[in-house]
C-alpha cells in the first residue's frame, strides 16, 4: 500500500539548527509557517524583531508610507520612522524622493546578501583592529598582578560560544583531551567542524572520545573514522557532555529550560577547579572501561 505524499511544490525544505536536521514547511494560504521560518532566520543576521516585521511587510506589500506601515503592524509612528531609517542604513529599505515620503524594500535575496556582507565587513574590521588594540594595551603602564593560580569558572550560553570554548581548549591542550558527547552534542561538534580539528590533533596529543551507543552516534563515529583505541560507545543516558583538557580544565554542558520561550537553552560551565575536574576524569575512565567499539558492537549483534 502506497503512502500518500504531499506534492513537492507544497513543501519547503528548511534547516533546523536546534535538532541538526532538515525539516519541511508546508505552504498554506495564510503563509504563517513560512513567515515564522523567515523571521527566525533573519534574526540570525542581527535584525531585531520589529525591524524584521517592518521589512517583511514592505517586502510583501510594496511601496508604503510610514503611517501605513505603523498602522498595519501596530507600531508607534515614531518607532516606525526610526526602524525605517535603521533599515535604510543597512541597505535593505529605500525611500522615494516624493511627497508624501514612501518606502520600499529590497528583494529578500538581495537583503540577505547585504546582511551577510555587513557581517563579513565587521569581522574584517575587527581583525584589522586587533593588532593595534593589543599594542595600545601593552603600551599602557601595567599594574602589578599576583601570579597565584586561582580556581575559577565561567558560564557560557549558546552553541556558538560553547564551540568557541571547545576550540580554545583544544588549541592549548598539550598532552591529553577526554571528550564525552551524547548523540545530540556529538552532532553539534560534528557539524561545527570541531571533530575535523580533533583528527588533525590525533598525532599531537592523546585524544579519546566516548559517546552513546545509538544509531545517530554510530552515524557520526563511522564518518569520523577514528582508530579503535581513540573512542568507545557506551549504554548510558542523561549524562551531560563534557571535555577535559590535560586534567586541568573542564567544559561541561548544562541544559536549562526556558519557560517563557518554551524551549531548551544550552549553557556550559568552564572551570579549572581541581576536584570537579578529577571527578569527571574518574567518570570518564569508568565509562571507557564499559564501552565498546563499532566492531565489538557488530559482533555482539550477530552473535
Amino acid at each position: 500500500m502506497e503512502l500518500s505524499m504531499e506534492k513537492n511544490d507544497d513543501l519547503i525544505k528548511m534547516y533546523d539548527e536546534k535538532n541538526d536536521v532538515w525539516r519541511f514547511v508546508k505552504r498554506d494560504k495564510g503563509f504563517n509557517s513560512q513567515l515564522m521560518a523567515i523571521e527566525d532566520t533573519l534574526s540570525k543576521f542581527g535584525l531585531l524583531r520589529n525591524e524584521i516585521r517592518v521589512y517583511l511587510y514592505l517586502a510583501r506589500m510594496g511601496e508604503r508610507k510610514a503611517s501605513e506601515i505603523a498602522e498595519a503592524i501596530s507600531l508607534h509612528r515614531t518607532e516606525t520612522y526610526r526602524i525605517l531609517r535603521d533599515l535604510e542604513k543597512k541597505g535593505v529599505v529605500f525611500s522615494a524622493f516624493e511627497k508624501p515620503l514612501k518606502f520600499t524594500a529590497a528583494p529578500l535575496e538581495r537583503a540577505i546578501d547585504l546582511l551577510i556582507e555587513a557581517q563579513r565587513m565587521k569581522i574584517k574590521l575587527l581583525e584589522k583592529e586587533k593588532n593595534s588594540l593589543v599594542q595600545l594595551w601593552l603600551s599602557m603602564p601595567q599594574p602589578r598582578v599576583e601570579n597565584n593560580k586561582k580556581e575559577i569558572f565561567q558560564i557560557l550560553e549558546g552553541e556558538h560560544q560553547i564551540i568557541l570554548k571547545a576550540d580554545e581548549l583544544l588549541g592549548r591542550t598539550r598532552e591529553e583531551m577526554r571528550i564525552f558527547a551524547p548523540e545530540e552534542h556529538l552532532a553539534l561538534l560534528y557539524h561545527s567542524d570541531f571533530t575535523d580539528s580533533l583528527k588533525r590533533y590525533l598525532n599531537k596529543i592523546d585524544i579519546v572520545l566516548i559517546t552513546e551507543s545509538s544509531l545517530k552516534s554510530r552515524f557520526f563515529i563511522e564518518r569520523m573514522d577514528l582508530p579503535d583505541h581513540k573512542y568507545r560507545m557506551v549504554d548510558v543516558m542523561n549524562l551531560p557532555c563534557f571535555i577535559i583538557s590535560d586534567r586541568k580544565e573542564l567544559l561541561i554542558t548544562i541544559q536549562e529550560n526556558d519557560e517563557d520561550k518554551k524551549k531548551t537553552k544550552i549553557l556550559a560551565l568552564w572551570t579549572n577547579q581541581n576536584a570537579f575536574v578529577e571527578v569527571l576524569q574518574v567518570l570518564f575512565s569508568k565509562l571507557f572501561e564499559t564501552g565498546k567499539t563499532l566492531q565489538e558492537i557488530c559482533i555482539k549483534s550477530h552473535a
